[in-house]
């Protein structure tokens, strides 16, 4: 995944200098790849989120067409994107809003409801930790009461990525 969404970033050097258009397909088509199913990605190993957040850097400096030694972190910032972690919770709370609210596909909303009860969390890191029920508890639980109780999914995919902005850059 990395590697595909890395291949778009790379092969829009040369048209940085025409125009922004080819740069902006780009990064949308790299992000595009990252952002898919990155709900499965919560809680891979450090190693592999560093990956995901190079792609995300190449792909940030392509769109206002900055220099690959400018700091990432203002370009971020100014475009609201968030970090890789980030990125992963949004999707993951984003399915669990979804899930209480019957929005989602029943066998989420089920095996949510089933396993919520029974989610403890082990004091080293284990491969069940990473399994939806387990970590969408967790990331459902950290969100302040303001964001959860949202009346509306586009209301609370608002003040979510606002929490998690927050929660990043300050």
């Amino acid at each position: 995944m990395c590697l595909a969404a890395s291949l778009y970033c790379d092969g829009c050097g040369g048209y940085a200098d025409l125009s922004l258009d080819p740069c902006l397909l780009a990064a949308s088509l790299a992000l595009a790849r990252l952002v898919h199913g990155n709900a499965t990605l919560a809680g891979i190993p450090q190693y592999l989120l560093k990956r995901l957040q190079s792609v995300m850097s190449s792909a940030a400096r392509l769109v206002p067409a900055s220099s690959r030694y400018d700091h990432i972190t203002p370009l971020v910032r100014r475009l609201h994107w968030l970090k890789a972690a980030e990125r992963i919770d949004f999707k993951l709370a984003v399915l669990v809003y979804k899930c209480l609210h019957r929005a989602a596909p029943s066998y989420l909303a089920d095996e949510l409801c089933q396993s919520a009860d029974f989610v403890r969390r082990t004091h080293l890191s284990a491969i069940g930790d990473r399994a939806f029920p387990v970590a969408a508890v967790h990331m459902w639980n950290a969100l302040p009461e303001h964001v959860t109780s949202a009346p509306s999914l586009s209301t609370f995919r608002s003040g979510l990525k606002t929490h998690l902005f927050q929660r990043r850059f300050t």
